[in-house]
């Protein structure tokens, strides 16, 4: 006999049901495959007992089975699986206790916070069906007058509007199921608001100077490259040099009579021990 899956057990986080159990121990000459029914209220009391195959869970070869779309009431649901090898079939293990989407658990939402003027823009990323997300709005040193906003789940943006020039405020929010479950609160984020025209100023201003810039630098280089050569010398003329920085080429410098070298003549008078002295005594 085959026995049956071990280790049954639900994971529901954010209102997504996977039913789990441990793959099947038994030996197998071919590939174990495994199969999910369910019972609510509905088939309790209507349908006599009955339970009801999860469509996408029939003979699978996975250890899980995801029962977002079954288990759609807040009722209790019974919950069974049961492994298949070959055409031998285990008996069904039951999940116990029953389930209740009740029971999920709900993570803090993923918000973020953007300022358009005067309105604060709160979105969210994804938010779990039917659960609502509260948002809780203040101004900064004002914490004991918030304004609380729900926001569904088909909803991804809450706008703020009307909110006072130059003031601070802080938004919080919590994902919450049937007023009884909450998540915990996300961080308390704080912004300012600016004036309404603040926002493009900046911007707009940038894009205003860059395409000035950008004008001249094209009008210069368009007059250089078309610029006619008598037109350039209109608009570009050559100035003369100063007089005292042009050359002059019959620059005379004058000497003053201080500056002229003097030469006088001198005699030489050889000395009587000189050779040439000597010489001459001979002669006479």
């Amino acid at each position: 006999m085959l026995s049956a899956p071990s280790g049954v057990s639900m994971e529901s986080v954010d209102l997504t049901h996977v039913l789990k159990w441990r793959p099947l121990q038994s030996p197998c000459n071919t590939t174990v495959l495994y199969s999910v029914q369910f019972q609510g209220e509905f088939e309790l009391s209507v349908l006599n007992g009955s339970w009801v195959d999860a469509p996408e869970c029939q003979q699978t070869r996975h250890t899980h089975c995801d029962l977002t779309f079954d288990l759609g009431s807040d009722s209790d649901y019974n919950l069974h699986v049961r492994a298949q090898c070959g055409s031998t079939l285990s008996p069904w293990t039951d999940l116990s206790p029953p389930f209740n989407r009740r029971d999920t658990v709900l993570t803090v939402p993923e918000m973020a916070v953007t300022v358009v003027g005067d309105v604060l823009q709160v979105s969210f990323n994804k938010l779990p069906h039917p659960a609502v997300v509260s948002v809780t709005v203040w101004k900064k040193g004002d914490e004991q007058q918030p304004s609380i906003y729900m926001l569904s789940a088909e909803q991804t943006m809450l706008p703020v509007a009307a909110l006072q020039e130059g003031a601070e405020y802080c938004i919080r929010a919590q994902t919450v199921l049937n007023s009884q479950i909450h998540s915990s609160s996300t961080a308390t984020q704080c912004v300012s608001i600016t004036a309404p025209d603040a926002a493009w100023k900046k911007p707009t201003t940038v894009t205003l100077t860059v395409i000035t810039m950008a004008g001249l630098l094209f009008a210069v280089f368009w007059s250089v490259v078309h610029c006619r050569p008598d037109a350039c010398q209109t608009y570009f003329k050559k100035e003369p040099l100063p007089r005292t920085l042009q050359p002059d080429r019959n620059i005379q410098i004058q000497i003053s009579p201080e500056e002229v070298e003097l030469c006088d003549p001198i005699h030489v008078v050889p000395s009587a021990d000189s050779p040439d002295w000597r010489a001459e005594d001979l002669k006479h």
